[in-house]
């Protein structure tokens, strides 16, 4: 028993009262990126990209359309303000997760935090910025193959064995919409009135921060208790 308790105060935790607080960052993180996205969606008149004028319409392009003209400053500011909120939840989440060991905290925290870098990259650099703007998006696909990791992670443990194996499955259909998307995707400011492109893109960030939500609400009901 002794050797037990010795063992459980060196894994370095968030204290209780703060911690269920700043892991409900990985829900506000998403909810505010949702909000803008929704709200802004229906305000831009349009934007100048490479010297081109586009009307903006969420059927045909991405939500990174909106962080160029009158509505930049607000998309661009929950792009940074998601990502920011996502790394805070996340590294209070797994840091309250006594039972794991140092090397599995730190892989699914790295692992979930690449596509909240990825948020503030892409709030930093806009549409414009093709290539770094385009990093952005990467890290943020890169849970296709972070959120099987994890979800491999916790399914040793009983409490989270149901969020695990959603994890798991959320991986190929990660991927999948996002082979849909690029499928339905214009790259070419020319093409960007046609297409589905803005809502394939919207249904795979809705199916992405849809997990980070569940985990954070998983992790505060269980540290409620």
């Amino acid at each position: 028993m002794i050797e037990v308790q010795q063992e459980r105060k060196r894994v370095p935790a968030v204290p209780r009262r703060l911690g269920p607080g700043i892991a409900l960052g990985a829900a506000a993180g998403p909810v505010v990126f949702t909000l803008a996205w929704l709200v802004l969606g229906f305000i831009s008149r349009g934007y100048t990209a490479w010297g081109v004028y586009v009307p903006y319409s969420p059927i045909h392009q991405g939500v990174s359309g909106l962080g160029l003209g009158e509505t930049a400053p607000f998309m661009n500011a929950a792009f940074i303000v998601n990502g920011l909120l996502t790394l805070a939840g996340i590294a209070a989440i797994f840091a309250g997760i006594p039972e794991l060991g140092r090397t599995a905290r730190r892989a699914c925290i790295a692992m979930l935090a690449l596509p909240a870098i990825g948020s503030i990259v892409d709030g930093i650099f806009t549409l414009e910025s093709f290539w770094l703007h385009n990093l952005g998006f990467a890290l943020v696909l890169s849970t296709a193959a972070g959120f099987p990791v994890v979800g491999f992670v916790l399914r040793r443990l009983p409490a989270w064995r149901r969020l695990a194996t959603g994890l798991i499955a959320a991986g190929p259909l990660t991927l999948l919409l996002a082979v849909v998307f690029f499928m339905t995707f214009t790259p070419t400011v020319a093409g960007a009135n046609t297409g589905i492109a803005g809502i394939t893109e919207r249904l795979l960030i809705l199916e992405i921060q849809a997990w980070y939500v569940a985990l954070a609400w998983t992790f505060t009901r269980r540290a409620n208790r």
